[in-house]
């Protein structure tokens, strides 16, 4: 449960959660793997569990099927001090769930079991509009919009949020993979990056893994270095990422317009995203403020 005081400081995280199953050696097949640990995943909800790790308020609008995997997922938010009144249960649908492939270099590859699971079954008047409507800013990735009834729901829950004055957060995922898709075109090039830019946005950020990440406002634009840790498993990096930056940015919402305080904000976040690779795992590995300061002040001084 949030922190009433906190109420208006409240991140709320609109989206899938669901089981990841990674493989207990990395670097082998899915076939090949003997054994998988079971990781609690799903982009939305290990942003708001990365919030409230760093001392934030979050909130998780989702659906998980009335199984046992789901009501882990519930009590796992909950342990993660992150309000659930947005959460429901199907009664028919199952929990999703993934196995992943990890890679040699940590890097990883899903088989999704959705066909459909319950986060795709979420309906507009499932929604918990007080609780959207009361929020800071308002998050969501781009899982939620591929199927109906999901989309729908997740199109009224923007729209009820942004005519109350909440902040909108869009992740599709922005790093350089996914600006090659969007743009077809070169992700360095700053050109194809700003195609994107669109009336009203306020800060577009694209991440580039262990090179850092991207920024563009409409005043200015330019990026910051990440930091090299020994990679173990980078799921969870992005999403410790964007909760570090939405932390910063409740709580000071000049941020884009300040460039300096935004190159402050992108290390501390390059900084949470990198501890989160050297564990496996998203929400175990996500790391508190005192693991993101010892990392930048380590890298500062060596």
């Amino acid at each position: 449960m949030a922190n009433p005081s906190s109420a208006t400081e409240m991140i709320v995280s609109f989206g899938e959660m669901l089981i990841d199953f990674v493989p207990d050696v990395a670097g082998v097949s899915l076939a090949e793997s003997t054994g998988f640990l079971k990781a609690p995943g799903g982009a939305p909800a290990n942003v708001a569990c990365a919030i409230t790790k760093l001392g934030g308020s979050s909130a998780f609008i989702g659906k998980f099927g009335d199984d046992e995997f789901g009501h882990m997922l519930a009590d796992i938010l909950k342990k993660n001090r992150v309000n659930s009144e947005g959460v429901c249960f199907d009664q028919d649908a199952r929990t999703a769930l993934a196995f992943v492939t990890l890679k040699k270099n940590g890097e990883r590859e899903f088989m999704f079991y959705r066909n459909p699971s319950a986060d795709m079954l979420l309906k507009e008047s499932e929604l918990n509009m007080g609780l959207i409507k009361q929020a800071k800013i308002f998050h969501y990735g781009s899982i939620s919009l591929i199927s109906e009834p999901c989309r729908s729901a997740h199109m009224a829950a923007m729209k009820a949020a942004k005519e109350a004055g909440v902040l909108l957060s869009y992740d599709p995922n922005v790093c350089d993979d996914e600006v090659a898709f969007l743009t077809q075109g070169d992700p360095e090039d700053e050109k194809n990056v700003m195609s994107l830019w669109y009336k009203g946005l306020k800060l577009l950020i694209v991440t580039d893994g262990e090179k850092g990440c991207r920024y563009f406002t409409k005043s200015f634009r330019g990026s910051v270095k990440g930091f090299s840790v020994n990679t173990v498993d980078t799921t969870g990096a992005g999403d410790a990422f964007v909760g570090s930056l939405l932390c910063s940015i409740t709580k000071d919402t000049s941020l884009y317009q300040d460039e300096m305080k935004l190159k402050e904000a992108l290390t501390f976040a390059n900084a949470c995203g990198a501890i989160c690779t050297t564990q496996k795992g998203a929400i175990p590995a996500l790391p508190d403020t005192a693991a993101a300061q010892q990392l930048i002040s380590n890298s500062s001084s060596s």
